[in-house]
């Protein structure tokens, strides 16, 4: 799908106008172009209920809509999330049959509202005040000083003085490990791969969890114009741009297919929040089993994303591009 001015008129009447007292960008009050890792920053950091971002809502009056609209899915029989009633003991993450990790506020959000309700996965700050009868995730912070020590001032994790926060639930009979990440290549630092503090963090949560499968899960863009917003990439495979210079694309493969025997049935729970999707969708969202490389997610340093013009070279690489969300051993998903 390609999106242009008409698009963006049409589905969100045309980009966001400065609210009142915020100033425009152009104007002596705004502030300098931020670096790629300060906007990163604002992306991981994005929370929908924030006073700015409701402002700014409230200023655009086809802006979308945020998680205050989500409707609750109707699960199959016995396999409803059941979130644990109290937070885990210790300072290890619990053992699991399945880890599920993600990355931005508004993703560990949206997670907590799927499978932990009544539980949200950002604990209260002075901007969020807990809410009565709500339950908050668990700050890990199993080894931070060690870990945190080679990362950079000022990133995430030793801002808030957590590597995530978690929390337990079942589905079924499967037990299933819960993970927002507060740690994040694009923040920690160095820019590489083999040796960014985040691969510490995976090694010791899996170490924990001990899981059978493991899951990174996040917000994408579609690669090729077959994708439509609302899609859903599972996949094995991440091609992966460990940073540099020049973009190094670098596959990794999970020795273990997707469990697919349920994506059908995954597929029908979209029907609850499917209304919400652009108007220009000319069908309904599905779920993409990449069963190679280049049906699978890529994952890159930038916030880059495929145009018709093929700027970053992404087309044929995988049928989803992320940011820098780095790859386990186990199944990326991507929506």
């Amino acid at each position: 799908m390609a999106v242009d001015k008409a698009w963006l008129e049409q589905n969100l009447g045309g980009p966001p106008q400065p609210a009142a007292g915020l100033a425009a960008a152009g104007t002596e009050a705004s502030a300098a172009a931020p670096t790629p890792q300060a906007l990163a920053r604002r992306r991981i950091e994005f929370d929908a209920i924030a006073p700015e971002a409701t402002a700014r809502s409230a200023a655009w009056p086809e802006a979308p809509p945020t998680l205050s609209k989500y409707k609750p899915v109707e699960w199959p029989d016995g396999l409803s999330p059941k979130p644990a009633a109290k937070a885990p003991a210790g300072e290890s993450l619990p053992d699991a049959d399945v880890l599920i990790v993600t990355w931005t506020v508004e993703e560990g959000s949206a997670l907590a509202h799927v499978l932990t309700p009544g539980c949200e996965a950002n604990p209260p700050t002075k901007s969020h005040p807990a809410k009565p009868g709500i339950s908050y995730w668990k700050p890990y912070t199993k080894n931070f000083a060690t870990i945190s020590a080679d990362m950079n001032p000022g990133c995430p994790a030793r801002e808030k003085q957590r590597l995530g926060t978690y929390w337990t639930a079942k589905i079924g009979d499967t037990k299933v490990t819960l993970f927002k990440s507060d740690s994040h290549m694009s923040q920690d630092g160095p820019d590489d791969l083999s040796t960014s503090p985040n691969r510490l963090v995976w090694k010791q949560i899996i170490e924990d969890c001990k899981p059978k499968l493991v899951i990174t899960t996040g917000t994408a863009g579609g690669i090729g114009a077959q994708a439509e917003v609302g899609d859903v990439v599972v996949s094995r495979f991440v091609t992966f741009d460990s940073g540099g210079k020049q973009p190094q694309f670098e596959t990794f493969e999970c020795p273990a297919d997707v469990p697919a025997g349920l994506l059908s049935t995954a597929h029908d729970l979209f029907a609850a929040n499917a209304i919400y999707l652009p108007k220009t969708n000319t069908r309904g969202p599905r779920i993409v089993h990449g069963k190679s490389a280049r049906s699978g997610i890529v994952t890159t340093k930038g916030f880059q994303y495929d145009d018709t013009a093929n700027t970053f070279g992404l087309k044929g690489k995988g049928d989803a591009c992320e940011r820098w969300a780095t790859p386990s051993s186990g199944t990326s998903a991507a929506n």
